[in-house]
C-alpha cells in the first residue's frame, strides 16, 4: 500500500471510501463534457452512482450552460467528499 493509506486501519478506509466516491463523480463529469454514450451499461453505471453521491447537491446551481451546471452539482460534492474524508481519516489517525 502506498504511504498515503498507512497507519490507523480504520483512517485507510475512510481514505479509501472518500477518494473512490470522489473519483466516481469525476468519471461521471468527464464522461458527461465528453458526451459519452449513455446506452453503455459501465456509463450507466457511473451516472446511477453520481447521482446517489450527488443527490445533496444536485440542483444546487442552476446554470444556463448544462457543461457547467454537470461540474458545478458534481464537482462539490467531490471536494467536499475529499476534505471531510481526509479530515476525518487524518483525526482517526492521530487518536
Amino acid at each position: 500500500m502506498s504511504r498515503r493509506y498507512r497507519g490507523n486501519p480504520a483512517a485507510a478506509i475512510i481514505l479509501i471510501v472518500a477518494d473512490v466516491a470522489a473519483l466516481i463523480l469525476i468519471l461521471w463529469i468527464l464522461m458527461y463534457l465528453l458526451d459519452a454514450n449513455r446506452a453503455n451499461d459501465l456509463v450507466n453505471w457511473i451516472h446511477h452512482s453520481a447521482n446517489w453521491l450527488a443527490g445533496w447537491s444536485l440542483d444546487l446551481f442552476t446554470m444556463d450552460s448544462d457543461n457547467l451546471r454537470t461540474v458545478l452539482n458534481y464537482g462539490l460534492p467531490a471536494v467536499v467528499y475529499l476534505v471531510i474524508g481526509h479530515a476525518v481519516a487524518g483525526r482517526v489517525n492521530r487518536a
